[in-house]
């Protein structure tokens, strides 16, 4: 039995269309809500920490111009 390429072309788009249809179907699951959720507020703790450093060292440093 042969695969002409139509056929083989057929496949290959349903393949992709269930691969499509499954990654819709995880990144929309309760299960990883928490995880996506984490990750979405992960930048504003990084600008918490960043700011907090920024301020230890701006009260560190001197007046250079007096």
């Amino acid at each position: 039995m042969t695969i002409d390429y139509g056929t083989l072309r057929g496949l290959v788009a349903l393949l992709i269309l269930a691969l499509f249809i499954i990654i819709v179907v995880w990144s929309y699951s309760k299960k990883q809500k928490s995880a996506f959720d984490e990750a979405a507020n992960s930048i504003f703790e990084e600008d918490k920490e960043q700011t907090d450093l920024n301020d230890v060292n701006s009260k560190q440093e001197t007046n250079k111009n007096v």
